[in-house]
C-alpha cells in the first residue's frame, strides 16, 4: 500500500524566511571563510605539484640548471616576483578565516586576478601544467564567486520565534 505525502506548500510551514539568529550568521559566515580557505589550499597545493611534476621533466630541469626556465632568465628578479605571486594564495589561507568578511571580499577580489594572471602568464603548454592550471582557474573562480556573495552585513540579533 503506497502512503499519499502531503505536497509542500499546504501552509503548515512558517510563512516567509527563517529567522536568523547571531549564532546561526556567525555558523554560515564560519562555513563560507572554511570553504575559502580550504580552496586557497587547493590552489597552493595545486600550484605546487604542477612544479614539482615539471621537475620530473630532464629537459626542463636541464634548462634550469643552465639558468632559464623555458627559454626566460632565471634572474633573482624573477624569483622574488615569483615568491611574492606563490605567496599569495599561502597568506590567502589565513586571512579568509581571520579578516572581517567586508575585507576578505575586497582582498579576496585582488588576490584572485593577480593569482590567476600569474597561473596563465608564467605557465606552460605542457599537458600536465594545462590540467592543473584548470584546475587551479577553476577553484579560483569559485572563490571569487564565493567572496561575492560572502554576507557582508554587520549581524544583527533577533529573536527567533
Amino acid at each position: 500500500m503506497r502512503h499519499h505525502r502531503q505536497p509542500r506548500g499546504t501552509g503548515r510551514e512558517s510563512p516567509g524566511p527563517r529567522p536568523t539568529t547571531q549564532k546561526g550568521a556567525e555558523a554560515e559566515m564560519s562555513d563560507v571563510r572554511a570553504r575559502l580557505s580550504t580552496l586557497w589550499i587547493v590552489v597552493m597545493f595545486t600550484m605546487l605539484y604542477a612544479d614539482v611534476l615539471s621537475f620530473l621533466n630532464a629537459g626542463f630541469l636541464r634548462g634550469l640548471m643552465a639558468g632559464h626556465a623555458e627559454g626566460v632568465p632565471v634572474t633573482p628578479l624573477l624569483l622574488v616576483g615569483s615568491a611574492v605571486m606563490v605567496e599569495i594564495p599561502i597568506v590567502m589561507v589565513v586571512l579568509s578565516r581571520v579578516l572581517k568578511p567586508a575585507v576578505t571580499r575586497r582582498v579576496t577580489l585582488v588576490a584572485v586576478p593577480l593569482t590567476a594572471a600569474f597561473i596563465i602568464g608564467g605557465g606552460s603548454a605542457k599537458p600536465h601544467y594545462l590540467l592543473l592550471a584548470a584546475v587551479e582557474v577553476v577553484c579560483l573562480a569559485v572563490i571569487l564567486r564565493q567572496a561575492w556573495r560572502m554576507d557582508t552585513s554587520p549581524v544583527v540579533s533577533r529573536p527567533v520565534g
